[in-house]
């Protein structure tokens, strides 16, 4: 039986013509330690990926670098073929040299032979938002956006995004080609992109926060949101993503787990409702 509690959310158009579910699903954490190598349960891993589709989750974040390869081949044999309403999102340009370590590579030919891997690994003719996961300083901007600018002419690519940027670099990629999203690290008690932010609300450009719950921090039990949780009858987790969904109509949060139980809990943050002075109070408390 279909729960699609994460409809609750509502929904953004990449791009103005490409609808997902606001509250997502990130899958950074289903390959092993340091983002690298398999996972520690496979069939867990396939599990979670399945049950987020079952929860209404449509948006589905990932790259080439989890693992690597790791979480897309995991992607696609949980869920391909894909419904019609499934996006997943996906990114180059981290090199991996073991766990926890990654190293940007933004080279052109490198970039489009990535592109060709991930289309080959999902099983699709198109990606639907490809990132570029770092600007990598070696090359100018306009090469690495210029490529990925020419597999969009291709077919090969619907959409193109941008990770760990400022307004700067947005605006200066903007030159080169059409961006509809910017993944940059965003949650509660770390706040620094509130520019960038204010920025793509203006801009109709989706903002996809990455660690939303501050990698754990925001979600303990005696942690900077307890108190406001008991009131709600909620968890620590829950006010984090329902306080990122409330503070922008463009924020795609896209809480990652290895656990079902996890998954749950936190996709029913979408039906959270916060009042203007809970979204003030929160903000303060963390």
């Amino acid at each position: 039986m279909s729960h699609p509690q994460a409809s609750q959310s509502g929904t953004f158009q990449l791009g103005g013509d490409l609808p997902v579910v606001r509250l997502g699903y990130g899958t950074m954490q289903l390959p092993g330690e340091g983002v690298w190598g398999p996972p520690k349960d496979r069939d867990a891993a396939i599990a979670v990926l399945r049950r987020a589709v079952e929860l209404g989750i449509t948006f589905f974040d990932t790259a080439d670098s989890y693992g690597p390869y790791v979480a897309e081949d995991l992607l696609r044999e949980a869920l391909h073929p894909y419904a019609d309403d499934i996006v997943i999102a996906t990114k180059a340009g981290l090199t991996r040299q073991g766990p926890g370590v990654w190293t940007p590579l933004g080279q052109p030919a490198y970039l489009r032979q990535q592109v060709e891997m991930s289309l080959r690994r999902l099983g699709q003719e198109r990606i639907d938002l490809f990132q570029l996961h770092r600007i990598d300083p070696d090359y100018p901007v306009a090469d690495q956006v210029g490529e990925l600018k020419q597999l969009q002419d291709e077919g090969k690519i619907r959409h193109i995004g941008l990770s760990e940027v400022g307004v700067a670099e947005l605006e200066e990629a903007q030159k080169t080609a059409t961006i509809v999203s910017v993944q940059n690290l965003y949650n509660l008690a770390k706040r620094d992109a509130e520019d960038l932010l204010d920025h793509c609300t203006t801009e109709q450009i989706a903002f996809i926060p990455w660690f939303p719950l501050a990698t754990g921090a925001l979600s303990k039990e005696d942690g900077p949101l307890a108190a406001a949780a008991k009131d709600h009858g909620a968890t620590p987790s829950q006010l984090a993503l329902a306080w990122l969904l409330k503070r922008s109509p463009v924020m795609l949060p896209i809480p990652g787990t290895s656990s079902v139980d996890h998954l749950d809990g936190n996709t029913a943050a979408a039906a959270i409702e916060l009042t203007d002075e809970e979204f003030e109070a929160l903000g303060a408390a963390a």
